[in-house]
C-alpha cells in the first residue's frame, strides 16, 4: 500500500533569479511524529536541496524555526502535520519582516530593538564579591519569571498588527523583556528604560490587541506585560506632575 502523502506549499523566493516570490508544492509523507520542520528537512534531504529556512533545537527552545503556517505564526518544530490534514499546508515566512531568501527572514531590526531595552540586570555599582550574591525570594521571582521563557522566536512579532503598520514600534518581546527585568528587584535600570520606552514608539503605540499573547508559544503574555508597563509609566508621570505642580 502506497504512504499517505501531505502537500506543503512553500513560499520560494530566490532574489538572484530577479522573480517574485511564488509557492511550489512538495509532497511529504504524511507521519503521526511528524511535524512541519520534518517535512521540511524531507524536502530539502531528498526532493529540493535549495531550499532555504532556519532551525536548530527542534525542540522549542531556540526560537529559530518560527514561519508562517497557514496564515499563523508558529514553531515549525511543534506544529504535526496531522494537526493540517489532509491539507495542503502553506508555509511562508514570518509576516513583517524582509525575506532574505524563501523562508529566512531579516531580523536586524529585532535585535537592534532588543538591545535598546538593555534586557539585562543593570546596576550602577555591583557589591563586593565577599559579600555574597544578590538574594531574591520565590515571590520576588514569581513576579516576572513567567517572562524568562521568552526565547526570542519574534511570532509574537508577527501576530502584532502595530509593529506591521509601525516598524519603528518596539514591539512586544522587547517590552516584556524589559518588563522582566524591571520588575527584578536585582535590577536598577528601571529608570532609564522607561525614558526609553514611554514614547510614541514604546509602551504607549501598543493598542492591547493580544494577538502576541496568542501567538506566543511559551506563554509570556507580552500584552500582560506592556499592560503592566504602561501602568508604571502612568503612575511615574503622575508622580513627576504633582513634583513640579509642588514646587
Amino acid at each position: 500500500m502506497a504512504e499517505e502523502t501531505i502537500t506543503i506549499e512553500v513560499l520560494r523566493y530566490l532574489p538572484e533569479n530577479g522573480a517574485e516570490p511564488e509557492f511550489q508544492s512538495y509532497d511529504v509523507p504524511l507521519r503521526s511524529d511528524w511535524v512541519v520542520l520534518d517535512a521540511l528537512n524531507h524536502i530539502k534531504d531528498h526532493i529540493d536541496g535549495t531550499l532555504s529556512y532556519r532551525w536548530s533545537c527542534r525542540m522549542g527552545v531556540c526560537g529559530s524555526c518560527g514561519m508562517m503556517i497557514n496564515g499563523e505564526p508558529v514553531l515549525t518544530c511543534a506544529a504535526f502535520l496531522t494537526k493540517y490534514a489532509p491539507g495542503p499546508i502553506r508555509v511562508e515566512p514570518l509576516a513583517h519582516f524582509p525575506v532574505v531568501r524563501d523562508l529566512v527572514t531579516e531580523v536586524t531590526d529585532f535585535v537592534d530593538k532588543l538591545k535598546h531595552v538593555k534586557p539585562w540586570v543593570v546596576r550602577e555599582e555591583d557589591k563586593p564579591l565577599e559579600e555574597g550574591e544578590f538574594k531574591q525570594t520565590p515571590a520576588e521571582l514569581s513576579d516576572f519569571k513567567s517572562y524568562t521563557m521568552c526565547i526570542n522566536c519574534m511570532l509574537c512579532y508577527s501576530a502584532c498588527p502595530v509593529y506591521g503598520l509601525e516598524p519603528g514600534f518596539a514591539g512586544p518581546a522587547a517590552l516584556a523583556l524589559a518588563q522582566r527585568y524591571n520588575l527584578d528587584n536585582r535590577d536598577e535600570g528601571n529608570d532609564e528604560r522607561m525614558a526609553r520606552l514611554s514614547n510614541d514608539e514604546g509602551i504607549w503605540s501598543c493598542t492591547m490587541v493580544g494577538e502576541c499573547s496568542e501567538a506566543c508559544p511559551k506563554d509570556v503574555d507580552p500584552a500582560g506585560a506592556i499592560q503592566r508597563y504602561k501602568l508604571a509609566g502612568a503612575a511615574e508621570w503622575w508622580k513627576s506632575f504633582i513634583t513640579r505642580k509642588g514646587k
